[in-house]
């Protein structure tokens, strides 16, 4: 009986000790994450794209990681938002909902930057990815990305495009095509936001612009005032899966797109960084979710995770580094 006894405390002790070594630990001395709110940074003012995806998210994590407080910090283009979070502990408790400018353009862009986007951050996940549309006016006799092309380089003199604003990705997207293209003529015209430009391509004061894929520039397509001939993402999206992509029409290397993620201040516990990702990847499974960010002109990235992240982080890093040399970009 005594020796039965001993066993089943040396199998209860065994189990107990099977149970610790499963479970997820953060380092010796630590409590259990999260004890308190989250807060995340979104670095640009409250009411913009960034909103439509980062309070949604926010919302979503209440049943999964518990309270998130979200703070907009805006200023020069996400960069102090973004050096915040950087200088910030790395304990779990602040993160930011990073994308293209705070974490490729801005760092390449700036002679002295705040922060390394690699260096100084801990990747967690991509939520989602914004494509891009080479998109002309109607009455340019185009109907494909290669009719086009071949217009542009027989008028390359007398092309111009219209972007968001010198250093943003829909200025950066037409470099990227000039320079495949080998047109260095066609003029950039900038304006102050994208909707300005749209009006002035609708209207025919410039023939071409590659502006974010929204609900709006696919009705404006839908209904014949604009013609989308490619969408600049890696594959064909699901809000348009008619349209091709500029890589299948034949324009190797015309890549370009925006993205929103979350990053951790540098040297956070591997531990919690996979906890908020694993968080997160449960959130991109829920339909409802899904739905929301496709409705607000979001491709959800449903199967990211921190190694994912930093890849593509770094690959945005060496695609468009020298576009931005070539075209001389400064944003200081």
């Amino acid at each position: 009986m005594v020796a039965e006894r001993m066993m089943k405390r040396r199998d209860v002790l065994a189990l107990g000790l099977a149970a610790l070594a499963a479970e997820p630990r953060l380092a010796f001395g630590q409590s259990r994450y999260p004890e308190r709110p989250i807060r995340l940074v979104i670095p640009f003012p409250p009411g913009g794209v960034n909103d439509a995806i980062g309070r949604p998210w926010a919302d979503k994590m209440k049943g999964l990681l518990g309270t998130v407080i979200v703070e907009n910090q805006g200023g020069a283009g996400g960069t102090l938002g973004a050096t915040a979070v950087a200088r910030a502990q790395p304990d779990g408790y602040t993160i930011v909902l990073g994308g293209a400018g705070s974490h490729v353009i801005n760092p390449i862009a700036t002679t002295r930057t705040l922060y390394d986007p690699i260096k100084d951050f801990e990747p967690i996940s991509i939520l989602a990815v914004t494509g891009l549309a080479i998109v002309v006016n109607p009455s340019i006799p185009a109907r494909s990305l290669k009719e086009f092309v071949d217009h542009a380089k027989a008028n390359a003199s007398a092309m111009s495009y219209g972007s968001a604003g010198a250093g943003t990705m829909t200025h950066l997207a037409a470099e990227l095509f000039k320079s495949l293209i080998g047109t260095p003529a066609i003029v950039h015209v900038p304006y102050k936001g994208m909707g300005p430009a749209l009006t002035d391509v609708i209207s025919g004061e410039i023939p071409m612009a590659v502006p974010n894929v929204t609900g709006e520039v696919l009705e404006l397509h839908k209904a014949g005032k604009l013609r989308m001939l490619a969408v600049t993402t890696p594959d064909r999206l699901i809000a348009a899966p008619e349209i091709p992509t500029a890589v299948e029409a034949g324009l190797q290397g015309m890549i370009a797109q925006n993205f929103t993620g979350l990053f951790a201040p540098a040297r956070t516990p591997t531990a919690i960084v996979a906890q908020i990702s694993q968080a997160t990847r449960t959130a991109m499974a829920d339909r409802e979710f899904r739905q929301l960010l496709l409705g607000s002109g979001f491709e959800p990235a449903s199967d990211s995770n921190p190694d994912k992240t930093r890849r593509f982080v770094e690959e945005e890093i060496a695609r468009w580094t020298p576009i931005i040399k070539s075209i001389g970009l400064k944003l200081d």
